[in-house]
């Protein structure tokens, strides 16, 4: 019996090279997928990879440590940057077909960066009122990108929906041509959302983070269920929660309308709204929402 080999996809380190590969394969006729990433994958991941085979003919992941979503004391330096790992688990399901992994020097060529692309007011609250700039560094960092890669299609999870959304804004105003999709937040069996920082988790703490999904889940069959349209009610229900858990230290809950991301005091009926989190369990920093239509 002969056993089938990983196929690995293609290294791709410059954006030289970059813009040559989707040059030919635009000139082939064939789509292009974008899943970006900052690596360290996980199944999650893999999940985007291949949602976006469905959409195109071709897939590129990309690989890079952004620094300008970083703010001064956050985890840059310890973000973990597993790039042969990667591949190796992009080979597994063969879907991908490019590893894109820029340098710094090819996503900021020029040393200290003078142009950015900014989204006003959308990232003035939940994840931005904490990371001034984190936004401005995601649009910025994307919109290279998409300059680079010429994507079709680009393949985003909803676990990070405020980026989601900041991102489509961006790209139906800036004409890109990239048609976005959002690929519902892939989780643990214990409802747990995956990410690249629940490797920080003790095994206490660990235990104890399924509850940031359980308390939006609540919250939502609160409107669900019983009609609650009070936006201070599903918020102080997750609030009180999270401060029940000793391993928790809430950094943000908010509900937010999905088309400005700005605060709701009230629902309103027929509109769709986003109850999101940001929580520390130790030095892990955790993200979770849900999107609630209201009936």
């Amino acid at each position: 019996m002969t056993l089938l080999q990983p196929h690995f996809p293609r290294l791709i380190a410059s954006a030289s090279e970059m813009r040559t590969w989707s040059a030919d394969a635009k000139r082939e006729g064939k789509r292009i997928a974008l899943v970006p990433t900052m690596g360290a994958l996980h199944e999650g991941h893999l999940a985007l990879v291949a949602e976006a085979s469905k959409h195109a003919d071709q897939v590129v992941a990309s690989i890079f440590v952004n620094p300008t979503q970083f703010g001064p004391n956050e985890d840059f330096d310890a973000y973990p940057r597993t790039l042969d790992s990667d591949r190796e688990l992009l080979a597994r399901d063969g879907f991908c077909d490019v590893v894109f992994a820029p340098s710094v020097a090819d996503m900021y060529p020029l040393g200290e960066n003078l142009t950015w692309v900014t989204v006003d007011s959308m990232g003035d609250h939940l994840c931005g009122a904490t990371r001034p700039g984190h936004f401005r560094g995601v649009t910025t960092v994307v919109s290279r990108l998409f300059a680079i890669t010429s994507p079709d299609v680009a393949v985003f999870g909803m676990k990070d929906a405020q980026q989601f959304f900041i991102l489509n804004r961006m790209t139906q105003e800036m004409g890109f041509g990239t048609r976005l999709v959002g690929l519902p937040t892939v989780r643990e069996a214990d409802g747990l959302a995956l990410s690249s920082r629940n490797r920080y988790l003790t095994s206490a703490e660990r235990a104890a983070a399924p509850l940031l999904n359980r308390l939006l889940n609540e919250a939502s069959e609160m409107v669900e269920k019983v009609g609650q349209l009070d936006a201070h009610v599903l918020v102080d229900h997750v609030v009180r929660g999270l401060k029940d858990e000793p391993a928790c230290t809430i950094d943000y809950v908010q509900l937010v309308d999905t088309e400005t991301l700005q605060p709701l005091e009230s629902l309103i009926r027929g509109s769709r709204v986003l109850l999101a989190l940001a929580a520390f369990f130790g030095k892990a920093r955790l993200i979770d929402n849900v999107i609630i239509d209201v009936a």
